[in-house]
C-alpha cells in the first residue's frame, strides 16, 4: 500500500494514463501529418493559436479529431463553412486561427 491505496489500484491507474498519453501523442502526429490532404483548389496554412482543435464537421459542437500546436503549417482546401476551413476529409479548423501562407486560400 502506497498512501493507503492499493498497489493494485496503483499499477492500473499508471498503464491507464501511460495508455492515455500514448493515445494523444499518436493524435497529434496525425492531424499533423495525416491531415494534410489538400486538393487541387488548396492552399497552405500557418496556426496561429495557441492550440487548434480540429473537428469532425465544421461546427464548434463536433468532436475533437486532432490539434495542431501554434505556428504548424499544414495543407488546406478552399472550402470554408459556418466559419471553418476544411483541412482534409472531416476535418475542420476556426478560419480565425488559420493564417495562409501559400495558394488560394
Amino acid at each position: 500500500m502506497f498512501l493507503g491505496i492499493p498497489k493494485r489500484a496503483l499499477i492500473i491507474v499508471a498503464i491507464l494514463a501511460g495508455v492515455g498519453l500514448i493515445y494523444l501523442m499518436g493524435t497529434d502526429k496525425q492531424v499533423s501529418e495525416g491531415a494534410t490532404g489538400g486538393g487541387s483548389a488548396g492552399c497552405r496554412v500557418t496556426v496561429t493559436a495557441d492550440v487548434l482543435n480540429v473537428r469532425a464537421a465544421p461546427d464548434t459542437g463536433a468532436d475533437i479529431v486532432g490539434k495542431f500546436n501554434q505556428n504548424a503549417e499544414t495543407d488546406a482546401q478552399a472550402e470554408v463553412q459556418n466559419g471553418f476551413r476544411k483541412i482534409a476529409e472531416n476535418k475542420w479548423a476556426k478560419t480565425e486561427y488559420l493564417r495562409p501562407v501559400s495558394g488560394n486560400c
